[in-house]
């Protein structure tokens, strides 16, 4: 497992009992080594008063439990060291950020300060210092973070160095930084200690870090006394090749990894979208790499290796992809995942037996609706799932329909798979009345029916060209002609993408002054990226006047009118709740609780949270 940020840490970088927990667990679930989340080498270089830290000797003792933990369960323990240089915000750290030169960073900004030669060398023993505290905390292998746009990548790219000093210029002064870095925690922790260092072989930036200049600055590196190399990409500009959404092909840096390995003569790990032991497999086999690194795979499952070593790979809850963890992160300051609601409160969300059993009626096959079935049905309790269509799903399947979202297939598999090994009756074709409740008799409800489009109330919306979003996914053959969407938000920018794909001319059309709302940053960036490569034309700040046979008449801010011309008009500005079942039961005087989108139009990870914490309370 890679170091990946979980911030379950205090405010002043210590260590939160749920960090050593969280660990714990992912070494239970049979990686062969975990590297613990980056820690802060200096106060200045955090990201983030919860980012752990190393910079104090009174830090040591909540990193020992870390490590005890894993080592306890099975896994070597690694730490990561880590200085986030101009990456960081003066809001965070109380002064400027530290620097290779005088360039901010392109989406933080703000001034930064260039490090003096005797900066530089204060932070080179502070690296040592860090080594020193992992060693002595139990970490049997160090990684220096030398990737993702972090102090020492600054340093090594052409990037963000333009010094014209021994610290920069060529390869070798680019490289000297790192290689004191190295050099001193040689010097530290002798001949044997193993040394790993993490780099962004490529940025995919202009004048960034190639494989070619990688393999250059690495060879230098491993000369300097690194053993192993860990192959990443991307920094602050390219963020999403640091955390790569669905939007990316899976394992999508093996290439990479591939080229260091032939180059190189210490062993390379591989990361990045190996969301799969299948996957990792491949890597291997094709000896693009000697270690493979799964990340989000194991927040979404920490049992994953032991699952894949035991072939039960059906029942790997998967990562999709999402970038709910990321997110999470920098938008509540702790750690979540969409498919796995229990990531970091594994002990409070523990699945245990019920004290009474009940006979719950689950009305709803969607994420939200199989989540609470199984899990239920875990607990003792005598459950009966009852769905509409012939197989279970809900909108998942609808809207995996572009080879973009198709990830979200694993997850109801996932689901479904869940279900059928529990003892959930299942009723399937089997649109639920109120009459059907009343003969049924259960002690409670649990009401997942989701939510059905809204359909706006303008004149000619009920013209035959007008389609809403979920026909678009539902298998009824695609527009050939063009098509002008109504709503610019998740939905409608994935619908846009996906049709221009198909080869239709598009046009999207928001009432807001921009597109893409709710969508997560980086997936956002992507597809804003994608639709202007195919050309969809997007209109702001605009709105639907009517519909007539031709397309549709919109106005935009200045209140103008015109006419778009379409073969299809879609439909996709929202949803709102399926309650009118929900009325008629609650009039009768059953238990019921509402999930999902039955309660409020949201998403797939409201759903499935809500249900995992309502199927833990009966």
């Amino acid at each position: 497992m890679p170091a990946l940020a979980s911030f379950l840490i205090n405010d002043d970088g210590s260590v939160m009992d749920e960090a050593i927990e969280h660990y714990r667990l992912r070494a239970a679930g049979g990686p062969a080594m975990i590297i613990m989340e980056a820690c802060g080498i200096s106060p200045e270089g955090v990201v983030s008063p919860h980012q752990a830290r190393i910079d104090e000797d009174g830090y040591v003792a909540g990193l020992a439990r870390i490590a005890e933990a894993m080592k306890q369960e099975g896994a070597i323990p690694a730490v990561q060291l880590h200085h986030a240089g101009r990456q960081t915000s003066g809001r965070v750290i109380g002064c400027k950020p530290l620097a290779p030169s005088d360039l901010p960073c392109p989406t933080i900004r703000g001034d930064v300060e260039p490090l003096t030669i005797e900066g530089i060398q204060r932070l080179v023993s502070l690296f040592g210092d860090g080594a020193e505290r992992a060693r002595d905390a139990g970490f049997e292998l160090i990684e220096v973070h030398g990737a993702h746009g972090y102090l020492i990548n600054q340093f090594l790219s052409p990037f963000s160095n333009i010094r014209d000093n021994d610290y920069g210029g060529d390869t070798r002064g680019r490289a000297r930084f790192a290689v004191e870095i190295v050099t001193e925690l040689r010097r530290r922790l002798g001949d044997d200690f193993p040394i790993s260092f993490k780099i962004s072989a490529q940025e995919f930036v202009p004048g960034g870090l190639d494989v070619e200049e990688s393999i250059r600055l690495l060879k230098i590196l491993v000369a300097a006394g690194i053993d192993v190399v860990q192959v990443s990409a991307g920094n602050d500009a390219s963020h999403e090749w640091i955390c790569q959404p669905m939007f990316m092909q899976k394992a999508c840096l093996a290439d990479s990894a591939a080229q260091v390995r032939q180059a190189l003569d210490i062993p390379v790990m591989a990361v990045g979208r190996i969301n799969s032991p299948v996957i990792a497999d491949e890597i291997i086999e094709r000896g693009m790499a000697d270690l493979v690194c799964i990340g989000r795979g194991l927040l979404a499952d920490f049992e994953l290796p032991q699952k894949a070593l035991e072939g039960r790979l059906d029942e790997i809850r998967p990562c999709i992809g999402c970038n709910t963890c990321m997110e999470s992160i920098f938008r509540k300051g702790r750690i979540e995942c969409l498919v796995n609601p229990t990531l970091g409160r594994e002990k409070e969300m523990a699945i245990r037996p019920a004290s009474r059993i009940r006979k719950v009626m689950v009305i709803g096959g969607g994420p939200g609706g199989l989540n609470s079935a199984w899990i239920a049905a875990k607990r003792g309790h005598d459950v009966h799932l009852f769905e509409k269509q012939p197989t279970l799903g809900g909108q998942l399947l609808t809207v995996s329909t572009p080879w973009f979202k198709q990830d979200l297939m694993d997850l109801v598999r996932f689901q479904k798979c869940r279900v059928e090994k529990s003892t959930v009756v299942q009723h399937l074709s089997c649109e639920v009345t109120l009459a059907d409740i009343r003969r049924f008799n259960p002690d409670m409800i649990i009401m997942a029916t989701g939510s059905v489009p809204i359909i706006p109330p303008v004149e000619g919306i009920d013209k035959p060209i007008v389609i809403t979003y979920e026909t678009i996914f539902d298998g009824t053959p695609l527009p050939t002609g063009p098509v002008v969407i109504i709503g610019g938000g998740a939905t409608g920018c994935e619908i846009a993408l996906h049709l221009a794909e198909s080869g239709n001319r598009v046009t999207l059309v928001e009432m807001m002054p921009k597109i893409g709302k709710g969508i997560e940053v980086v997936t956002k960036k992507l597809i804003l990226r994608k639709l202007k490569d195919y050309g969809v034309e997007i209109l702001t700040q605009t709105r639907l006047v009517n519909v007539v046979d031709q397309g549709a008449v919109v106005a935009g801010p200045d209140g103008d009118t015109a006419l778009l011309e379409a073969e299809r008009v879609v439909l996709a500005v929202g949803s709102r709740s399926a309650s009118r079942l929900y009325d008629e039961v609650t009039a009768e005087g059953f238990e019921v609780h509402r999930i999902g989108d039955c309660l409020e139009p949201r998403d797939a990870k409201a759903a499935i949270h809500e249900s995992a914490v309502l199927a833990r309370s009966i």
